[in-house]
């Protein structure tokens, strides 16, 4: 099975993605993720105003499978939560870059991003 994987996105082992724009980082987790989860349900994220720090966790993903703890791929402080997912959160299954992204971070370490596998790195792990 193919899976989405953008190329101006970086990742992390733990298939969490960033993609830095001018700035704020917006972060959510692979297609490939989503896939392996199955029909998530439920997703718990941090409130605009905290602050997350690079590979600390930021939140929770439950889906019928399992639940998982997401990463963080940069540090920041958040400036704004997708709060469709509290209501919808199949949109991480249904869209896992588009409409289905979590977070918005004020990078506080552009660098951070250096750290984060590019998309033939992440593609060579997931197959």
């Amino acid at each position: 099975m193919s899976f989405d994987v953008p190329d101006d996105h970086g990742y992390l082992e733990s298939h969490e993605w960033a993609h830095n724009d001018g700035g704020t980082v917006r972060i959510g987790i692979s297609d490939f993720a989503q896939d392996e989860l199955g029909d998530v349900v439920f997703v718990e994220l941090p409130d605009v105003g905290d602050t997350i720090s690079e590979g600390e966790e930021f939140g929770v993903i439950e889906s019928i499978k399992a639940v998982s703890d997401l990463y963080a791929p940069v540090s920041g402080e958040v400036t704004a939560v997708n709060e469709n997912l509290f209501d919808t959160p199949e949109l991480v299954n249904e869209d896992a870059f588009g409409d289905g992204w979590m977070l918005e971070v004020d990078a506080a370490d552009e660098s951070e991003l250096d750290d984060l596998m590019s998309a033939d790195e992440y593609r060579a792990q997931i197959e």
